[in-house]
């Protein structure tokens, strides 16, 4: 259809300008808008003839001021993103481009091209040179998938399933596990209790062992640990934890879709021992590995076991499933994908691992120095000692409500966007500092804000 539309070619030309204007401009913060006040500005945008070109002004002017950009440096709530001019670039080629990403046959080039951007990131890791994997599309899909691959190799293993299946966690692990295993697999899930930084430690797990009958013990088939909570930001007992994994013939999946980019940085390898004997291991390249969404690596110690769990066969899929081919649909719950990796290798292609490295290096330097601004404020107290770069706080004196307030006013004003959250129990606040042009200054003047 949009081949033969005169109205394509102009169509094109006013989102290539809008995307070149996106790459050029400093993101705006911007903020969300009701759905009577969008309907009332856009009106009715599906219609029998269609609004033409003028539907890029429409997302222009109205539409995409309604976002919040994730890229802005004073996005400091949840985990924000900051893709590299390079990588939101590509994107756009990627889109244009109607590659197929599923197979070898149909997109070689596109599977060799993110599987070098893979081996970077299980170097990283440790991961030996058989790992392997795909990219999929976020840290919920990369956890399901892993955790679906780790159930079926515990049943191939045993050659029996028991009556309920289980997986170790923490409250703190991230809740894309627990509702994956819970409303999706319909397994069990054993919560421990986190030390007092709240990280799970091999420790906690073997006394768990110890007191759970044979029955409970049988029916776990997989560990997770975090390397880097999404709240705390700290990391796990990775290497405890891979000791009793071992030892009980489990499966051990590290969630490192946030903190596992902190691998890029020499300095910060000790906190990820262990990390190296996971059988399965995510990170998340749009959060702090500078690539735009969605895009999550998930990355196998065996591929052959996962390959066992996830290749789809039809007799359609016979041209594709042949022994000895990279098929990125064999890893994943999923057959269509697009090359959601490519953005990210493009960018790490053309900038080079070193510009990563100090990339991260810089995130972290304004992290400490929030951290000491925080603890030179009579009026904010630090809550949990850093591992990386979360800062999670309190301002002393405040309820839930005043959080609200302060937060709504932040945003209202454009002055930033910082949300609340909870540590055991009690509202607070937190920074979540990804993006290499977030500053000192940025985070000195929130903290202004609170007084």
């Amino acid at each position: 259809m949009h081949q033969y539309d005169e109205r394509a070619d102009e169509l094109v030309r006013s989102l290539m300008e809008l995307c070149q204007e996106r790459l050029q401009m400093a993101a705006p913060l911007d903020f969300s808008r009701s759905p009577a006040d969008l309907l009332e500005e856009c009106g009715q945008t599906i219609t029998p003839d269609g609004l033409g070109p003028r539907v890029a002004d429409m997302w222009a002017d109205v539409l995409a001021p309604a976002c919040l950009s994730v890229d802005h440096p004073r996005y400091l709530s949840f985990i924000p993103g900051a893709p590299t001019k390079a990588a939101a670039g590509f994107d756009m080629l990627v889109g244009a481009s109607s590659v197929y990403a599923g197979t070898w046959l149909e997109g070689s080039g596109t599977v060799f091209a993110e599987n070098q951007a893979l081996r970077w990131v299980a170097d990283l890791a440790g991961l030996p040179p058989e790992a392997g994997g795909v990219f999929v599309q976020g840290g919920t899909i990369g956890n399901l998938s892993a955790l679906v691959a780790a159930r079926s190799a515990a049943q191939h293993r045993r050659g029996s399933r028991p009556p309920r299946w289980a997986v170790l966690l923490t409250d703190e692990t991230h809740s894309s596990v627990k509702h994956a295993l819970e409303s999706v697999m319909d397994v069990d899930v054993v919560l421990l209790p986190g030390d007092d930084r709240g990280r799970l430690t091999g420790e906690t797990v073997r006394g768990w062992v110890a007191e759970a009958t044979p029955e409970q013990r049988d029916a776990v088939f997989a560990v997770v640990g975090t390397a880097g909570t999404t709240n705390l930001g700290v990391v796990d007992d990775l290497a405890g934890i891979a000791d009793v994994a071992e030892e009980q013939g489990w499966w051990f999946h590290v969630d490192g879709a946030y903190g596992g980019a902190g691998l890029v940085v020499p300095d910060l390898r000790g906190l990820y021992d262990g990390i190296e004997r996971a059988d399965s291991f995510i990170v998340d390249p749009h959060k702090w590995l500078f690539a735009p969404y969605d895009c999550c690596a998930l990355l196998y110690r065996d591929p052959v076991l996962a390959r066992a769990a996830h290749t789809q066969r039809a007799g359609y899929l016979d041209p594709v499933t042949i022994e000895g081919e990279w098929n990125p649909s064999d890893f994943a719950i999923q057959l269509t994908r697009r090359a959601r990796g490519l953005p990210f290798w493009f960018s790490l292609a053309v900038h080079g691992t070193e510009a990563y490295r100090r990339a991260v290096e810089q995130t972290l330097e304004v992290t400490r120095a929030g951290r000491d601004l925080i603890d030179r404020a009579d009026h904010l107290r630090l809550l949990v000692e850093p591992d990386l770069s979360v800062l999670i706080f309190e301002r002393i004196g405040w309820e839930a409500e005043d959080y609200a307030a302060w937060s709504e006013r932040l945003l209202r004003d454009q002055v930033g966007f910082v949300t609340p959250t909870k540590h055991r129990g009690r509202t607070c606040t937190r920074f979540a500092i990804v993006n290499p042009l977030t500053t000192v200054e940025d985070l000195a003047d929130i903290v202004e804000s609170m007084r």
